[in-house]
Protein backbone atom coordinates (compact mmCIF):
# COMPACT_ATOMS: atom_id res chain seq x y z
CA UNK A 1 0.00 0.00 0.00
CA UNK A 2 2.37 2.86 -1.18
CA UNK A 3 1.21 6.89 -1.74
CA UNK A 4 3.12 8.92 -3.61
CA UNK A 5 3.49 12.36 -2.09
CA UNK A 6 4.94 15.39 -5.24
CA UNK A 7 4.04 18.03 -6.72
CA UNK A 8 4.29 20.02 -9.80
CA UNK A 9 5.42 22.91 -7.75
CA UNK A 10 8.68 21.09 -7.33
CA UNK A 11 9.46 22.63 -11.29
CA UNK A 12 9.39 26.36 -9.44
CA UNK A 13 12.62 25.65 -7.96
CA UNK A 14 14.98 27.27 -11.01
CA UNK A 15 18.78 26.24 -11.34
CA UNK A 16 21.29 27.90 -13.62
CA UNK A 17 21.91 26.61 -17.11
CA UNK A 18 23.30 23.71 -17.40
CA UNK A 19 23.12 22.68 -13.57
CA UNK A 20 22.21 18.87 -13.12
CA UNK A 21 19.87 19.46 -10.67
CA UNK A 22 17.76 21.06 -13.55
CA UNK A 23 13.88 21.63 -13.57
CA UNK A 24 13.56 18.33 -15.64
CA UNK A 25 14.35 16.43 -13.26
CA UNK A 26 10.32 17.45 -11.86
CA UNK A 27 9.01 16.64 -14.62
CA UNK A 28 10.37 13.00 -14.73
CA UNK A 29 8.84 13.02 -11.41
CA UNK A 30 5.30 14.08 -12.84
CA UNK A 31 5.27 11.40 -15.44
CA UNK A 32 6.16 8.71 -13.11
CA UNK A 33 3.37 9.86 -10.30
CA UNK A 34 0.80 10.42 -13.34
CA UNK A 35 1.71 7.11 -14.68
CA UNK A 36 1.40 5.49 -11.08
CA UNK A 37 -1.85 7.59 -10.30
CA UNK A 38 -3.51 5.87 -14.37
CA UNK A 39 -2.69 2.83 -12.72
CA UNK A 40 -4.96 3.20 -9.39
CA UNK A 41 -2.22 4.09 -7.35
CA UNK A 42 -2.35 7.43 -4.59
CA UNK A 43 -0.70 10.36 -5.61
CA UNK A 44 -1.28 13.49 -2.69
CA UNK A 45 -0.15 16.86 -2.70
CA UNK A 46 2.50 16.90 0.14
CA UNK A 47 2.30 20.12 2.36
CA UNK A 48 5.07 22.84 3.64
CA UNK A 49 7.24 22.25 6.48
CA UNK A 50 6.82 24.48 9.36
CA UNK A 51 9.70 26.39 10.78
CA UNK A 52 9.49 24.25 14.25
CA UNK A 53 9.71 21.13 12.00
CA UNK A 54 12.52 22.54 10.15
CA UNK A 55 14.52 23.60 13.26
CA UNK A 56 14.28 20.19 14.70
CA UNK A 57 17.26 20.06 12.45
CA UNK A 58 18.58 23.54 11.24
CA UNK A 59 19.78 26.22 13.31
CA UNK A 60 17.46 29.25 13.89
CA UNK A 61 19.50 31.72 12.24
CA UNK A 62 20.43 28.85 9.12
CA UNK A 63 16.66 28.98 8.38
CA UNK A 64 16.56 33.05 8.97
CA UNK A 65 19.23 33.33 5.99
CA UNK A 66 17.39 30.57 3.85
CA UNK A 67 13.94 32.74 4.76
CA UNK A 68 15.94 36.02 3.46
CA UNK A 69 16.47 34.46 -0.32
CA UNK A 70 12.85 34.15 -0.89
CA UNK A 71 11.75 36.15 -4.01
CA UNK A 72 15.49 35.86 -5.19
CA UNK A 73 18.05 34.32 -6.50
CA UNK A 74 21.16 33.71 -5.10
CA UNK A 75 24.32 31.58 -4.88
CA UNK A 76 25.17 29.65 -1.13
CA UNK A 77 27.74 28.33 -2.54
CA UNK A 78 29.03 27.27 -5.96
CA UNK A 79 26.50 24.50 -6.20
CA UNK A 80 23.98 25.47 -4.87
CA UNK A 81 21.35 28.14 -5.91
CA UNK A 82 17.81 29.69 -5.29
CA UNK A 83 15.26 31.26 -7.35
CA UNK A 84 12.43 33.25 -6.61
CA UNK A 85 10.20 30.11 -5.06
CA UNK A 86 12.80 28.15 -3.83
CA UNK A 87 12.47 29.00 -0.48
CA UNK A 88 8.67 27.40 -0.23
CA UNK A 89 9.63 24.52 -2.71
CA UNK A 90 12.53 23.64 -0.11
CA UNK A 91 9.74 23.62 2.45
CA UNK A 92 7.48 21.70 0.47
CA UNK A 93 10.02 18.72 -0.32
CA UNK A 94 10.82 18.93 3.47
CA UNK A 95 7.07 18.62 3.70
CA UNK A 96 6.77 15.86 1.91
CA UNK A 97 8.54 13.16 3.38
CA UNK A 98 7.05 14.65 6.50
CA UNK A 99 3.78 13.71 5.29
CA UNK A 100 4.73 10.92 4.29
CA UNK A 101 5.62 9.30 8.13
CA UNK A 102 2.63 11.33 9.03
CA UNK A 103 0.41 9.05 6.79
CA UNK A 104 2.52 5.60 6.59
CA UNK A 105 2.75 6.04 11.11
CA UNK A 106 -1.27 6.62 11.14
CA UNK A 107 -2.36 4.03 8.22
CA UNK A 108 -2.67 0.06 8.54
CA UNK A 109 0.86 -2.01 9.36
CA UNK A 110 2.32 -2.24 5.60
CA UNK A 111 1.36 1.28 4.44
CA UNK A 112 4.44 2.73 2.67
CA UNK A 113 5.33 5.93 1.31
CA UNK A 114 7.65 7.80 -1.63
CA UNK A 115 8.32 11.59 -1.67
CA UNK A 116 9.27 12.43 -4.99
CA UNK A 117 10.74 15.83 -4.50
CA UNK A 118 13.70 18.62 -5.46
CA UNK A 119 15.60 19.96 -4.35
CA UNK A 120 17.36 17.36 -2.60
CA UNK A 121 18.70 17.11 1.22
CA UNK A 122 21.16 14.92 2.18
CA UNK A 123 24.25 16.85 1.89
CA UNK A 124 22.41 20.11 3.92
CA UNK A 125 23.91 20.61 7.49
CA UNK A 126 22.36 22.07 10.57
CA UNK A 127 23.77 25.71 9.56
CA UNK A 128 24.65 25.19 5.53
CA UNK A 129 23.33 24.40 2.41
CA UNK A 130 25.67 22.21 -0.22
CA UNK A 131 25.12 19.84 -2.39
CA UNK A 132 22.38 21.21 -4.51
CA UNK A 133 20.83 20.87 -0.71
CA UNK A 134 18.76 23.48 1.69
CA UNK A 135 16.81 21.64 3.91
CA UNK A 136 17.91 17.93 4.69
CA UNK A 137 14.59 16.20 4.36
CA UNK A 138 15.44 12.62 5.69
CA UNK A 139 16.63 14.07 8.56
CA UNK A 140 13.99 16.28 9.50
CA UNK A 141 11.54 13.50 8.77
CA UNK A 142 13.31 11.11 11.19
CA UNK A 143 13.53 14.38 14.00
CA UNK A 144 9.71 14.28 13.34
CA UNK A 145 9.04 10.51 13.76
CA UNK A 146 11.02 10.74 17.27
CA UNK A 147 8.86 14.16 18.46
CA UNK A 148 5.65 11.57 17.58
CA UNK A 149 7.12 9.32 19.85
CA UNK A 150 9.36 6.18 18.34
CA UNK A 151 12.11 5.39 20.00
CA UNK A 152 14.08 3.91 17.39
CA UNK A 153 14.15 4.93 13.41
CA UNK A 154 16.95 4.12 10.68
CA UNK A 155 17.46 5.63 7.79
CA UNK A 156 19.27 3.95 4.51
CA UNK A 157 20.84 6.23 2.21
CA UNK A 158 22.19 4.29 -1.75
CA UNK A 159 23.09 7.63 -3.20
CA UNK A 160 25.77 7.42 -4.80
CA UNK A 161 27.33 10.58 -2.95
CA UNK A 162 27.54 10.55 1.00
CA UNK A 163 24.53 11.73 2.82
CA UNK A 164 27.46 13.91 5.16
CA UNK A 165 24.19 15.87 6.30
CA UNK A 166 22.12 13.32 7.58
CA UNK A 167 25.36 11.39 9.09
CA UNK A 168 26.04 14.64 11.56
CA UNK A 169 22.65 15.51 12.41
CA UNK A 170 22.72 11.87 14.30
CA UNK A 171 26.38 11.31 14.57
CA UNK A 172 25.63 11.52 18.82
CA UNK A 173 22.12 9.53 19.06
CA UNK A 174 21.77 6.22 19.32
CA UNK A 175 18.15 6.27 18.68
CA UNK A 176 18.89 6.61 14.55
CA UNK A 177 20.71 4.04 12.73
CA UNK A 178 22.23 5.69 9.41
CA UNK A 179 23.34 3.44 7.25
CA UNK A 180 24.94 4.68 3.78
CA UNK A 181 26.75 3.29 0.63
CA UNK A 182 28.62 5.75 -1.33
CA UNK A 183 31.23 6.02 -4.05
CA UNK A 184 34.65 6.57 -2.10
CA UNK A 185 36.46 9.08 -2.07
CA UNK A 186 34.25 10.96 -3.54
CA UNK A 187 31.88 14.09 -3.27
CA UNK A 188 31.85 15.52 -0.01
CA UNK A 189 34.63 13.32 1.38
CA UNK A 190 33.03 12.28 3.95
CA UNK A 191 31.78 9.13 5.08
CA UNK A 192 34.98 6.62 5.82
CA UNK A 193 34.50 2.97 7.54
CA UNK A 194 35.60 4.10 10.35
CA UNK A 195 33.30 6.72 10.96
CA UNK A 196 30.66 5.28 13.20
CA UNK A 197 28.97 7.37 15.49
CA UNK A 198 30.21 9.75 18.71
CA UNK A 199 29.50 9.35 22.27
CA UNK A 200 26.64 7.65 22.84
CA UNK A 201 26.02 7.19 19.15
CA UNK A 202 29.28 5.17 18.36
CA UNK A 203 27.86 1.85 16.39
CA UNK A 204 25.25 3.53 15.37
CA UNK A 205 26.34 4.94 11.48
CA UNK A 206 27.96 2.51 9.70
CA UNK A 207 29.27 3.68 6.28
CA UNK A 208 30.01 0.84 3.36
CA UNK A 209 32.51 3.31 1.49
CA UNK A 210 33.16 1.88 -2.19
CA UNK A 211 35.35 2.19 -4.87
CA UNK A 212 34.16 3.81 -8.61
CA UNK A 213 33.05 0.95 -10.73
CA UNK A 214 30.86 -0.77 -8.31
CA UNK A 215 28.18 -3.06 -9.76
CA UNK A 216 24.78 -4.52 -8.71
CA UNK A 217 26.77 -7.54 -7.86
CA UNK A 218 28.98 -5.45 -5.17
CA UNK A 219 25.66 -3.49 -3.91
CA UNK A 220 24.15 -6.63 -3.45
CA UNK A 221 26.85 -8.26 -1.44
CA UNK A 222 26.52 -5.16 0.91
CA UNK A 223 22.88 -4.60 1.68
CA UNK A 224 23.20 -8.19 2.19
CA UNK A 225 24.97 -7.26 5.35
CA UNK A 226 23.33 -3.45 6.15
CA UNK A 227 20.08 -5.60 6.05
CA UNK A 228 21.36 -7.94 8.68
CA UNK A 229 22.42 -4.67 10.97
CA UNK A 230 18.89 -3.14 10.04
CA UNK A 231 17.22 -6.53 11.45
CA UNK A 232 19.48 -6.51 14.50
CA UNK A 233 18.91 -2.83 15.27
CA UNK A 234 14.94 -3.53 14.96
CA UNK A 235 13.71 0.28 14.29
CA UNK A 236 10.08 1.37 14.18
CA UNK A 237 10.47 2.80 10.99
CA UNK A 238 12.63 2.72 7.99
CA UNK A 239 13.50 6.14 5.65
CA UNK A 240 15.05 5.70 2.44
CA UNK A 241 17.55 8.46 1.04
CA UNK A 242 16.82 7.31 -2.85
CA UNK A 243 19.74 8.80 -4.61
CA UNK A 244 20.00 7.08 -8.35
CA UNK A 245 23.31 8.35 -9.06
CA UNK A 246 24.93 5.81 -8.48
CA UNK A 247 23.38 4.61 -11.85
CA UNK A 248 25.56 3.34 -14.53
CA UNK A 249 24.78 5.94 -17.06
CA UNK A 250 24.80 8.94 -14.40
CA UNK A 251 26.73 11.55 -15.32
CA UNK A 252 28.23 12.53 -11.80
CA UNK A 253 28.71 9.23 -10.38
CA UNK A 254 31.39 6.76 -11.21
CA UNK A 255 29.46 3.47 -10.29
CA UNK A 256 27.97 1.01 -12.64
CA UNK A 257 24.47 0.08 -11.14
CA UNK A 258 21.64 -0.68 -13.19
CA UNK A 259 18.19 0.30 -13.58
CA UNK A 260 16.54 -3.16 -12.00
CA UNK A 261 19.02 -3.34 -8.59
CA UNK A 262 17.50 0.10 -7.82
CA UNK A 263 14.46 -2.32 -7.45
CA UNK A 264 16.11 -5.06 -5.81
CA UNK A 265 17.89 -2.31 -3.43
CA UNK A 266 14.60 -0.93 -2.69
CA UNK A 267 13.00 -4.49 -2.06
CA UNK A 268 15.97 -5.80 0.42
CA UNK A 269 15.12 -2.85 2.78
CA UNK A 270 11.60 -3.07 2.17
CA UNK A 271 11.57 -7.26 3.33
CA UNK A 272 13.39 -5.63 6.27
CA UNK A 273 10.98 -3.36 7.10
CA UNK A 274 8.62 -6.21 6.68
CA UNK A 275 10.46 -7.95 9.49
CA UNK A 276 11.36 -5.25 11.26
CA UNK A 277 8.44 -2.55 12.14
CA UNK A 278 5.47 -3.79 10.29
CA UNK A 279 6.55 -2.79 6.76
CA UNK A 280 6.81 1.17 7.56
CA UNK A 281 9.17 2.81 5.51
CA UNK A 282 9.35 6.25 3.50
CA UNK A 283 11.64 6.64 0.79
CA UNK A 284 12.93 10.49 -0.69
CA UNK A 285 14.39 11.00 -3.73
CA UNK A 286 17.69 12.44 -3.16
CA UNK A 287 20.09 12.61 -6.53
CA UNK A 288 19.55 10.67 -9.99
CA UNK A 289 20.50 13.03 -12.43
CA UNK A 290 20.27 11.49 -16.13
CA UNK A 291 16.61 11.94 -16.88
CA UNK A 292 15.91 8.31 -18.03
CA UNK A 293 17.90 6.21 -15.37
CA UNK A 294 15.87 8.77 -12.96
CA UNK A 295 12.80 8.01 -14.59
CA UNK A 296 13.49 3.97 -15.15
CA UNK A 297 15.03 3.72 -11.34
CA UNK A 298 12.15 5.41 -10.14
CA UNK A 299 9.72 2.83 -11.36
CA UNK A 300 12.16 0.24 -10.20
CA UNK A 301 11.70 1.67 -6.54
CA UNK A 302 7.91 2.06 -7.00
CA UNK A 303 7.64 -1.39 -8.18
CA UNK A 304 9.36 -2.74 -4.94
CA UNK A 305 7.43 -0.27 -2.42
CA UNK A 306 3.94 -1.04 -3.96
CA UNK A 307 4.76 -4.76 -3.81
CA UNK A 308 3.77 -5.11 -7.71
CA UNK A 309 7.46 -6.45 -8.03
CA UNK A 310 8.29 -8.67 -4.82
CA UNK A 311 12.74 -9.62 -4.33
CA UNK A 312 12.45 -13.20 -5.07
CA UNK A 313 10.82 -12.01 -8.92
CA UNK A 314 14.28 -9.86 -9.40
CA UNK A 315 17.22 -11.97 -10.83
CA UNK A 316 20.22 -12.01 -7.69
CA UNK A 317 23.06 -10.15 -10.02
CA UNK A 318 26.01 -12.54 -10.34
CA UNK A 319 29.30 -11.04 -11.08
CA UNK A 320 33.02 -9.90 -9.22
CA UNK A 321 32.48 -8.42 -5.51
CA UNK A 322 35.76 -7.24 -5.20
CA UNK A 323 34.46 -3.73 -4.56
CA UNK A 324 31.98 -5.00 -2.01
CA UNK A 325 34.70 -7.10 -0.40
CA UNK A 326 37.02 -4.35 0.28
CA UNK A 327 34.08 -2.43 1.68
CA UNK A 328 33.00 -4.64 3.80
CA UNK A 329 37.07 -5.67 5.21
CA UNK A 330 37.46 -2.03 5.89
CA UNK A 331 34.47 -1.71 7.70
CA UNK A 332 33.94 -4.98 9.53
CA UNK A 333 36.70 -4.36 12.48
CA UNK A 334 34.42 -0.76 13.21
CA UNK A 335 31.29 -2.30 13.19
CA UNK A 336 31.65 -5.89 14.21
CA UNK A 337 31.63 -4.75 18.17
CA UNK A 338 28.81 -3.50 17.45
CA UNK A 339 26.73 -5.48 15.22
CA UNK A 340 26.66 -9.23 14.05
CA UNK A 341 28.13 -8.82 10.24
Amino acid sequence: MLTIFTSDRFADHLTPPGHPERVERAEVMQVVASEFRKEGGAVAEPRLATEEELARVHDREYLGLIRETAGRATALDPDTFTSPETYDVARLAAGAVLAGVDHVLSARPGARALAMVRPPGHHAERNRAMGFCLFNNIAIAAAHARAKGLSKVAIVDYDVHHGNGTQWTFYDDPSVLFISSHQYPFYPGTGAAGDTGRGQGVGFTANFPMEAGATDADFERVYGVAAGILRQFRPELILVSAGFDAHEDDPLGGMRVTTPQFGRLTAIVAAAADECCEGRLVAVSEGGYDLAALAGSLRAAIGALDGSTRLADLRAPAGDTRRADAALNAVRPHLAKFWTI
